[in-house]
Order: C-alpha cells, then sequence, then structure tokens
C-alpha cells in the first residue's frame, strides 16, 4: 500500500544494538533495510522457513471457527465463563489473535477488553478492580488485549509505577488468579512472542500503511531501545506467575497464522463442549505451543 502522509511527527533515527552490531534505524524512511528483512522471520529462534500458506491456513481456521461457535453454546446452556488474557510485545499479533478467536462468536455474550490508561478514580483503587468489572457473568466468553499484567512490563518498564508497586503485584497476582480458577473461571493467559527483527518490521509496516498506522504509538516508538529490560521483566513475569492454577501458555508467533491456529486450538481442547470434533480441532503444534517459562529457551 502506498505511502500517505498523515501528517505525523517526524521521529527521530534511533541507535539500536542488534546481535552485537550497533545500527541507525530511520522507522520513517519507506525503505526497510535488508538487515531487518532478510532475519525477521526467523529471529528470536523461530522454528519454521517460512509462514504458513494462506491456502493451508483459511480452512484449518474456519474448522476451528466453527468449533469455537459450539463451544459458546455449550457455555450458554451450561452457565459456563471462559476469561482468556493476551500478553506480549508490542506487534506481537494479540489483536489479530483476539479477532480471529471472536470474529464468528455471538457478540452478546463473546467481548474483546482492551481498556486505556487508569482513571483518576481508578488509579486511587485496588489495582486489580478495574478488570475485575468486565470479568465474565454466566454464559460468556470475554477476551483482554492486555490486563492487568502491564505492571509486571510496561509500567516498570516505563517508569509508570513505583518499585513497591512492582513487588506487590508479584505477591498478589498468584493469589488473585487462584481465586479466578477457584470460582470456576475457564482461564488462559497467553504469551504471544516474537524476535526482535520481526518487531522493527511490523512496525515499520505499521508506519508506513495508513490503515494500520494507528496501532503504532509513541510508547512503542519510545520503547525501541528497551527490548532487553523487556525481556528481563518478561523472564520474572513468566517466573514468577506461572503456577499450577493459572499456567503461562507460550505462543511463537512470529507467523502470525502458526500462532492463531494453535491458540484456538488450545482453548477448544480444554473445554468439554457438545459435539467436539477433534479430528477437526486438529494436534498442537508442540514447536508453536508450550507451557511455562522453559519452552522459549
Amino acid at each position: 500500500m502506498a505511502n500517505v502522509n498523515l501528517g505525523l511527527v517526524r521521529n527521530e533515527p534511533v541507535e539500536l544494538e542488534i546481535d552485537g552490531t550497533k545500527r541507525l534505524w530511520d522507522i520513517d524512511d519507506p525503505q526497510l533495510p535488508d538487515w531487518i528483512e532478510t532475519g525477521s522471520f526467523s529471529s528470536g529462534g523461530f522454528p519454521y522457513e517460512k509462514k504458513l500458506k494462506r491456502e493451508d491456513f483459511e480452512p484449518e481456521l474456519e474448522k476451528l471457527q466453527i468449533e469455537l461457535v459450539k463451544a459458546q453454546f455449550w457455555m450458554q446452556a451450561k452457565g459456563k465463563r471462559v476469561l482468556a488474557l493476551f500478553e506480549g510485545r508490542d506487534a506481537a499479533g494479540k489483536g489479530g489473535t483476539i479477532f480471529a478467536t471472536h470474529s464468528y462468536m455471538n457478540p452478546r455474550s463473546a467481548r474483546i477488553v482492551a481498556l486505556t490508561k487508569p482513571t483518576e478514580t481508578e488509579a486511587g483503587q485496588w489495582y486489580y478492580q478495574r478488570y475485575i468489572h468486565h470479568f465474565p457473568t454466566a454464559g460468556e466468553f470475554v477476551m483482554f488485549d492486555r490486563s492487568w499484567y502491564n505492571r509486571a512490563g510496561v509500567e516498570p518498564v516505563m517508569g509508570f509505577c513505583t518499585p513497591e508497586q512492582y513487588e506487590t503485584f508479584f505477591r498478589q497476582t498468584p493469589r488473585f488468579e487462584e481465586l479466578i480458577v477457584d470460582d470456576g473461571i475457564f482461564f488462559f493467559k497467553f504469551w504471544l512472542d516474537i524476535g526482535r527483527k520481526m518487531q522493527l518490521k511490523r512496525f515499520h509496516d505499521r508506519r508506513h500503511d495508513p490503515l494500520k498506522i494507528w496501532k503504532l504509538s509513541p510508547m512503542d516508538i519510545a520503547a525501541l531501545g528497551k527490548w532487553d529490560d523487556y525481556s528481563k521483566k518478561r523472564d520474572r513475569m513468566l517466573k514468577e506467575t506461572h503456577t499450577k492454577d493459572a499456567p503461562w501458555t507460550l505462543v511463537r508467533a512470529n507467523d502470525k497464522r502458526r500462532a492463531r491456529l494453535n491458540v484456538i486450538r488450545h482453548i477448544l481442547n480444554t473445554l468439554d463442549y457438545y459435539g467436539k470434533d477433534k479430528d477437526a480441532i486438529g494436534k498442537i503444534d508442540d514447536k508453536i505451543l508450550g507451557f511455562g517459562p522453559d519452552f522459549l529457551k
């Protein structure tokens, strides 16, 4: 798609250290550098050389979406509740994965929650309070596009919380999530992981696509040089909040198509709904989806 002048403030070139080499990168340059283009798909140790072909992806996705409709009927009949949160670096594909899951579900009982920064009132409440307000009632399937795990990543990296608040989060979160599961909610935590060069490529794609430019925020630009800090925060988050009650499901997401299929398969495998077609669901790709912090090592 042709680049369009949207009246954006020009971004200054950023010096990045990639694979031990310092490089100056200008995201406003419409030409994507070769060092990003050639290494993006394999970055972060991605296990495949090419993305899944569209002609293989779309029929599989349709079968899974049919199963999701079946699962939703079961949830409504039995009063079951599903809560799924999606976390990951900026441009990891959270929104697209949520959209693929939600597309053909009844919107009256399948909701997406994407909260903005806290209001003054919310900032004065218990940290989890504004999230609890959006939890599912009987028969509902609720997906969080980012969640209370902001306090484990972006907030400490960008200085939006105090060290004390950060430490309190790790004391309280496992107990909080144990209560969610103990109340009978099916609770999923997905971390979508991408390589650094893939993130840069997706940022560049957003910057030069007038239909996607809204996805690129000043916060994304400010975080460009903080990859290592985000990695350390991610590693601690996974280590301290991966529990028996609320395990982390890790998804290698350089290939959006493989990521989406395996996320939906995992959800469907967990729910014991009427008319479940295991052949339609297919098998989890254990190169793409795994559990706990060791999966990314």
